[in-house]
């Protein structure tokens, strides 16, 4: 798409924001060509939006240029062939992460219909993307004698590295015991949260490593299976975790990837079930997203964890992309309800009527942005 003549004649004043914070990532905005006739439409929506309801003239510009963007690379991945590791793969998701990556005040659920598709399908094409990079380094790793010993070789290892201690030290200040056995939703075939924290952090859990894929579960297995401690706290279910309802009981602590429930309804009926049946007290770990993150992630919001005390909301500011939610089962049951009505509710709990923003301590330097939520009990 050609910039509108009046954005181009002011280009370097408009976007001056944006070069100070992305100095090497927007040389190319003013030769950005959209040929797909649903994204142009969608950008003239946003154009249109933006003018007749500004916050200001630079920030609706930003904000303009970065969906502009973020759109070009929906189309250019959207007309790959495979999304399988290769050179055009790796470098068109590398361009729209460090584009998603910078701080945005952009509010997702405020954007027009045809955004909000857009973003729903890079998300599954991320999700796509992201289960064949996993594949692919699986299968790698469970070459070596010792897989462990090799994480190192996973490009994002240090990401995974930092969000676990991350979520680790999040998890200490609201669960201040050491938790006996862990589930992980969505596992995966490459379980590095499990891994870090079993080897890091919680060097006496057991982790159940829950996923619906068994080629994902053979080749975690075969990560483990030669490391001497970690293979006996190890153990993996091949299942959707809809089909488990008792023993969740079991666990101290749930952690729920990211890209289990890819859109909010998906999302809302895993969370009810784990309502329905994790233990009162136990402590339910999300993955969330927020500003432009939020296209390459679901956004979980904790006003709709219904069951659960939501105890705090962390967003990174830096290359950790994901946010950090957790919540706490209520002590009374919750009553179940069909997921395509209402969410379930407990009897005396409704959802929550306000979430407000409080200062709070900022666990580590991930960046500057903690929220504080607060449930109000409807008495």
């Amino acid at each position: 798409m050609v910039l509108r003549s009046s954005i181009r004649t002011n280009l370097q004043q408009e976007i001056g924001g944006l070069v100070t914070e992305w100095p090497s990532r927007i040389i190319s905005i003013i030769s950005i060509t959209i040929a797909n006739p649903t994204i142009q439409a969608a950008i003239d929506d946003v154009a249109s939006t933006t003018h007749e309801h500004p916050h200001s003239v630079d920030m609706g510009c930003q904000e303009e240029l970065l969906i502009q963007k973020i759109c070009s690379f929906y189309d250019q991945i959207s007309n790959l062939e495979s999304l399988k590791p290769s050179k055009d793969v790796d470098m068109l998701f590398t361009q729209l992460v460090l584009t998603c990556i910078p701080p945005n005040p952009i509010e997702v659920n405020k954007l027009s219909k045809k955004i909000q598709e857009i973003r729903f399908k890079l998300i599954r094409l991320c999700g796509e993307a992201e289960g064949h990079l996993e594949n692919h380094f699986s299968t790698i790793l469970g070459s070596f004698e010792n897989p462990l010993d090799n994480l190192n070789i996973f490009p994002y290892y240090s990401n995974y590295l930092k969000l676990s201690h991350l979520e680790f030290t999040i998890l200490k200040q609201h669960y201040p015991h050491v938790p006996s056995q862990v589930a992980f939703v969505g596992s995966g075939p490459l379980p590095l949260t499990s891994i870090v924290l079993a080897c890091n952090h919680l060097t006496t859990t057991t982790f159940h490593n829950y996923d619906i894929d068994p080629s994902a579960n053979s080749r975690a297995l075969r990560l483990v299976s030669s490391h001497p401690d970690v293979s006996k706290r190890f153990f993996f279910h091949t299942t959707d975790i809809l089909n488990v309802a008792d023993g969740l009981k079991e666990f101290d602590v749930v952690f729920l990837a990211a890209l289990v429930g890819m859109n909010n309804e998906e999302k809302l009926r895993v969370i009810n079930h784990l309502a329905k049946y994790m233990a009162p007290g136990a402590i339910l770990m999300l993955r969330s997203a927020h500003g432009a993150r939020a296209f390459l992630y679901p956004v979980v919001d904790p006003c709709e964890l219904a069951g659960f005390e939501v105890l705090s909301v962390f967003h990174p500011t830096d290359e950790v992309i994901n946010s950090v939610v957790i919540a706490r089962k209520h002590q009374m049951s919750v009553q179940s309800s069909p997921v395509d009505q209402q969410p379930l509710v407990s009897n005396m709990i409704q959802l929550p009527s306000k979430c407000s923003e409080i200062p709070a301590f900022n666990p580590l330097n991930h960046g500057n942005m903690i929220e504080e939520l607060a449930i109000e009990e409807q008495l």
